[in-house]
């Protein structure tokens, strides 16, 4: 087999990829051409969707300046552009004489869409798009399927397969980026964006290999045993750099791998949800606002009730609790996500994408797949190979902050509400009840379970 002729000029299009540590779409492109074009493209389109939301466009402004950093180091810098991202590439190709355009494939309908687009547009103009899979997620989405099938609609037998699988080779970061002269940019932007959260993490590659490094030496072994207990916080909280690439997903799972362990093991189990939701959104992109399995559900409007849930106000402390550090933080436990959700979607049978919309106007890390699967899952219309369960608060606070010590963490007008108190305030003497500025529970939670038992024919 020949090799194809080495570029004059090439451009590796960021994406959500950004990092130079373990990036094939980089690679690739400086070892087929002697200078590359490291591009990111500000996309006008993304913006025009609603999903380029205050938390997640700061967290960008500062994973783009660390990978400028970076760049610089090494000789190079990061071009960026601002506007619809197939025409930016093509004049970038255009005035640069670029042969070829490297990127990370994708697995929404909009990432597709791009990426055909750019295909045919590049096509047009005689230059080359090379997609690279299998940069966002361990496996490329397709990588693993059933005989005769896409892609696994079922967690466990994707796992088993997913395990299997080898984990490509790290690629190393280069030593050289040459970039050509005539490759012009726009400034960066800004981190200081109006309405973020107060605590949301500080975006970019080097904070996100940091985090890794404590979290395996101190946070990995005892994963497993703490993965659920909100109060103890002791997740790995990478979700956001994943989302934003500027961390290798294959790279936890190698170290997960190497330390072994049960704690290593529960962690690479989570990982491959990750995996596992990419690969069903890339073979069934309209899951983004389609339920991937009906049940004919009716539900309820978006109303006052679910006003109550956004605010952190339903009388239920650790669902409040939970929706108080979303609107803080940018960011929820995973234990959480799942209780908030059940809540909104079960207990008070609110359309599941009117509580998707919301965490993906704030989450840091909200991912397509990840977010809208996960609400999938929880809503009963997903891939849950049980549909039909609920999960009460009231359980879940007894199992995951037995001494409320994450309802006093966020929900400061229950803090002085002694023990397990504190997760049932309306049981309070009357005195001590009406000096808590609380509000009474939303709904009778026997009540709503059989309001969604009838609703769901059961």
């Amino acid at each position: 087999m020949t090799r194809p002729r080495r570029a004059a000029v090439a451009i590796a299009l960021f994406t959500a990829d950004l990092r130079l540590h373990d990036n094939p779409v980089l690679r690739a492109a400086l070892a087929g051409a002697d200078r590359v074009v490291p591009l990111f493209v500000l996309d006008s389109g993304i913006a025009a969707t609603g999903f380029a939301v205050p938390n997640r466009a700061a967290f960008l402004a500062e994973c783009l300046a660390d990978l400028d950093a970076a760049l610089r180091i090494r000789g190079g810098r990061l071009v960026l552009r601002t506007g619809e991202v197939v025409e930016e590439t093509c004049r970038v190709a255009a005035e640069t004489g670029a042969e070829r355009v490297h990127l990370a494939g994708g697995v929404s309908r909009y990432a597709q869409r791009r990426e055909r687009r750019l295909r045919a547009a590049l096509a047009g103009e005689r230059r080359e798009l090379r997609v690279h899979d299998g940069v966002t997620t361990v496996l490329a989405p397709g990588a693993v399927a059933p005989a005769g099938k896409h892609h696994f609609a079922v967690f466990t037998p994707y796992f088993r397969r997913w395990q299997a699988e080898g984990v490509p080779a790290a690629l190393g970061p280069p030593r050289t980026v040459t970039v050509p002269e005539e490759a012009r940019s726009a400034p960066l932007p800004s981190a200081a964006v109006r309405g973020t959260a107060p605590g949301r993490p500080l975006g970019g590659e080097s904070r996100a290999r940091a985090r890794l490094r404590a979290w395996c030496a101190s946070g990995l072994d005892r994963y497993a045993d703490r993965q659920d207990d909100l109060a103890a916080d002791a997740t790995s909280r990478l979700s956001p750099y994943l989302h934003f690439g500027c961390l290798s997903p294959a790279e936890p799972v190698r170290r997960a791998r190497a330390a072994g362990g049960p704690g290593a093991a529960a962690f690479e189990r989570q990982l491959a949800w990750r995996d596992f939701h990419h690969q069903v959104l890339a073979a069934r992109p309209d899951a983004a606002v389609r339920d991937l399995r009906t049940r004919h559900d009716r539900w309820l409007p978006d109303g006052e009730e679910a006003r109550a849930w956004r605010a952190g106000r339903t009388g239920y402390p650790l669902v409040d609790a939970a929706m108080r550090q979303l609107l803080h933080e940018g960011w929820m436990h995973n234990r959480a996500r799942l209780l908030t959700a059940s809540f909104l979607a079960k207990t008070l049978y609110v359309d599941w994408r009117i509580g998707a919309d919301h965490f993906l106007a704030h989450l840091v890390d909200g991912d397509v797949a990840d977010n809208q699967l996960n609400w999938q899952w929880v809503a009963g219309t997903g891939t849950d190979t049980r549909p039909n369960r609920v999960l009460n608060p009231l359980a879940q606070a007894k199992r995951f902050d037995p001494d409320g010590t994450y309802v006093r963490r966020w929900v400061p007008e229950l803090a002085r509400v002694p023990g397990a108190a504190v997760h049932r305030p309306w049981l309070l003497p009357g005195p001590d009840r009406a000096a808590l500025d609380y509000p009474e529970p939303l709904v009778d939670l026997a009540e709503a379970t059989t309001r969604f038992r009838r609703a769901r024919g059961l």
